[in-house]
C-alpha cells in the first residue's frame, strides 16, 4: 500500500473526517473546500475509468467517453487489478445500496 508512507495521526484524522460525511451534498461541499476543480476532475475521471474497466469497456471507448489518456487508463487498470481491491468493494457496495445505474456487471 503506497499510503503506508503517510500513516499516522494526520492521515487517520483525515480519513475519519471523510467517514463522517453522510450525504452526497456534504461530500461535494467538503471536496469543494479541500480540492481545486482540477483535482476533483482528476479523481472523477479515474473513478469513471475504473467503472468502465470494471464493465469491460475497451481503451478506445474509455478514451472517448472519459477523455482519459492511455497512461491514465493503464494506471487505473493497475490499481483496479493489482491494488487493494478497493474499487471492487466500492462497486459492490454501490450496487447493494440500490444504485444499479452507477455500476453494471
Amino acid at each position: 500500500m503506497l499510503i503506508n508512507e503517510l500513516q499516522g495521526k494526520a492521515l487517520n484524522d483525515f480519513m475519519e473526517g471523510i467517514l463522517s460525511l453522510e450525504t452526497v451534498e456534504e461530500c461535494c461541499a467538503f471536496f469543494d473546500d479541500l480540492c481545486t476543480v482540477n483535482e476533483i476532475k482528476t479523481m472523477i475521471q479515474r473513478f469513471q475509468v475504473a467503472k468502465m474497466l470494471h464493465n469491460h469497456n475497451t481503451y478506445a471507448q474509455i478514451e472517448e467517453e472519459a477523455g482519459a489518456s492511455t497512461a491514465t487508463i493503464s494506471r487505473v487498470k493497475r490499481s483496479l487489478y493489482h491494488g487493494n481491491h478497493s474499487y471492487e468493494f466500492i462497486f459492490a457496495r454501490m450496487k447493494n445500496n440500490h444504485h444499479p445505474e452507477n455500476i453494471s456487471e
